[in-house]
């Protein structure tokens, strides 16, 4: 651990900037665990069954959110304990972890399995959408434990700054659900199905790993890894740095119901399947933002519990503009390309000059990305969530909901595309402005002055 928090410390940001790319490769992987979805169930089933997996996919998020919430909180909250040496919430962490993961895979799966035709209809499925979106879903509802388990670990993992030993273990979860999905889809005949199962024992392993890392006693600290005590000061502060992800994931899930209802009301079958495919390609091209995402976590928590601000808000910068030279070259490519991109998922269709009017639009947003994410794992990593919070809720509660709502109506299926665009880049300045806040007030701020708000027992 030492060597590790010297360089992330001590070392110029642009060389702790390198730790990033395993990181950065890692989430790439993770990511393609969705595209490749899309493309499997394109290729070896329909277009329908593309939309149902469209449709439902939303639903399963909810297992990678309480995972994040996990995830970010204790991964923010042991970045801070490295930082400021408190190996005791260090050694107690896993007891935490392990009773929010059992506590969370029950209250997400057995209501999800059983009401999981009501949940597909909700979403907008209709028809063999619906049939095919329920057995889609269940199958994946079923692995939510090791979705949930299985990502918080490795984000605490990342959180340590071992960005390379996270990276391989998403690697062969990879693997394996490539393997698998042809086989059980085509092979095995199960379908959507399928393809979800594959996910679920890439899922399975993924957690062997991290199991294997932390129960095995290779971690950067020493923790007791098979405790099931529950600290009720470590939950409070997981909650409060881990709620901004947690609700980021639940505003996208309803993000999409209304998105997918609109598209359901106003469009056709082949509206669902677009944005399906539009959506899983925005995804994927968001996926290297998450690793520099989780690597940023690490470099800003401990610089900031070690009371060296200015590194903070210089690691934030650094990391945002990175994230935008990476984006830069696949942005200008799938800008002038739509029609080859789309077709990768949707073979043998012809698209219309509206329809790829409508992917650049969708896309436009890319470059300003990386300056959101980074700020999301940002203010919690300075003792600060409230921000990321209030800005997650504002973005789908106050614009993208009403506007989703109502734009539709009298403008058709297209103005869905445009109006997600208009309101990410509102956005962006909003959080330019709320960095640009924060960074002000700790840059003011003292050596020995910082307060830690969760636990006012351990100040």
């Amino acid at each position: 651990m030492d060597k590790q928090k010297n360089v992330i410390l001590n070392e110029r940001l642009s060389k702790v900037m390198q730790l990033s790319w395993p990181a950065v490769v890692a989430m790439v992987l993770y990511g393609l665990n969705n595209f490749l979805d899309g493309i499997f169930v394109g290729h070896l089933i329909n277009n329908t069954a593309l939309a149902a997996v469209g449709i439902t996919y939303p639903l399963a998020q909810f297992a990678q959110g309480f995972g994040t919430l996990i995830g970010t909180g204790v991964g923010s909250a042991i970045s801070i304990w490295i930082g400021a040496n408190d190996k005791e919430k260090l050694e107690k962490a896993f007891g935490t972890v392990n009773y929010l993961t059992f506590l969370f895979s029950i209250l997400i799966t057995v209501p999800c399995y059983i009401f999981a035709e009501q949940l597909v209809f909700m979403m907008g499925g209709r028809g063999e959408i619906l049939v095919l979106g329920v057995e889609y879903f269940r199958a994946t509802i079923i692995g939510s434990f090791f979705w949930i388990h299985g990502l918080a670990l490795n984000m605490i993992i990342r959180a340590e700054g071992r960005m390379k030993t996270a990276a391989w273990m998403i690697a062969v979860g990879l693997v394996v659900d490539v393997a698998l999905k042809p086989i059980f889809i085509a092979t095995f005949g199960w379908g959507v199905a399928g393809a979800a199962w594959a996910t679920n024992i890439s899922m399975i392993i993924y957690t062997i790993l991290g199991v294997w890392y932390y129960a095995g006693g290779k971690s950067s600290f020493k923790t007791t890894f098979w405790s099931l005590k529950k600290d009720v000061a470590i939950i409070k502060e997981t909650l409060a740095l881990g709620m901004p992800g947690f609700i980021m994931m639940v505003m996208i899930v309803v993000q999409n119901i209304v998105v997918f209802n609109a598209l359901a009301r106003y469009g056709n079958e082949m509206d669902i399947t677009f944005f399906t495919a539009v959506n899983r390609f925005y995804i994927l091209l968001n996926t290297p933002l998450w690793g520099l995402m989780r690597a940023l976590q690490p470099v800003t928590g401990m610089n900031y519990g070690a009371q060296q601000y200015g590194r903070s808000i210089g690691a934030y910068r650094l990391f945002s503009f990175t994230g935008l030279v990476i984006l830069l070259p696949f942005w200008c490519f799938v800008m002038f390309y739509p029609a080859e991109v789309m077709s990768v998922m949707i073979p043998g269709t012809t698209f219309s000059g509206d329809q790829l009017m409508d992917f650049r639009v969708y896309m436009s947003v890319l470059l300003v990305l990386p300056f959101v994410f980074m700020a999301m794992v940002w203010f919690p990593a300075i003792e600060d969530a409230k921000p990321a919070t209030i800005i997650s809720i504002l973005r789908q509660v106050i614009f993208y909901i009403p506007i989703l709502l109502i734009v539709p109506r009298f403008y058709g299926v297209s103005s869905i595309y445009l109006a997600s665009a208009v309101i990410d880049w509102i956005i962006f300045g909003v959080v330019i402005y709320a960095v640009w806040k924060s960074a002000k007030k700790i840059s003011l701020r003292p050596k020995g002055a910082r307060v830690v708000q969760l636990n006012p027992r351990d100040q």
